[in-house]
């Protein structure tokens, strides 16, 4: 199974769309941009191996795999991502500001339930992440609407 996180990097946080077999899955927010600095950074773009993990802090959740420079990376819960993240990924509903959104678990546990049922097939799960460029989308959003 793949999941694309496409983001949009913004001074005050990092907004991203999340897509399974290009299908949107939900919004996510992560901290700025800062050369992959520890715990104030979100991380590199690339492709990463997920794997679901168990925490008593963050119950059911995700880590990344293999991620440069950094360690625990997770997919965990968290409404504002300079508040409540270090660096992880927060899978959100619904975008309410840059770096933040709402419903952030019902969104977590609609990812859960896809990789558990992946996990189940046997399946290798892999994030890839990119960017996306904001001007062309409301160019051609304007264009089609």
């Amino acid at each position: 199974m793949e999941l694309v996180l496409q983001r949009a990097y913004f001074k005050q946080g990092t907004n991203g769309t999340l897509f399974i077999s290009n299908r949107f899955l939900c919004h996510t927010i992560e901290l700025p941009w800062r050369n992959n600095t520890r715990n104030i950074s979100c991380i590199p773009e690339g492709q990463y191996e997920i794997v679901p993990r168990f925490s008593k802090k963050f119950k059911h959740h995700l880590i990344l795999k293999n991620v440069d420079d950094r360690s625990l990376i997770l997919f965990h819960p968290a409404n504002d991502a300079k508040r409540d993240l270090e660096g992880c990924i927060a899978p959100v509903s619904y975008l309410s500001g840059i770096g933040k959104g709402i419903y952030s678990r019902d969104a977590m546990q609609k990812l859960l339930s896809l990789v558990y049922q992946a996990k189940d097939r046997k399946e290798k799960i892999l994030l890839t992440i990119t960017s996306q460029n904001h001007e062309n989308y409301r160019t051609l959003s304007k264009t089609y609407s």
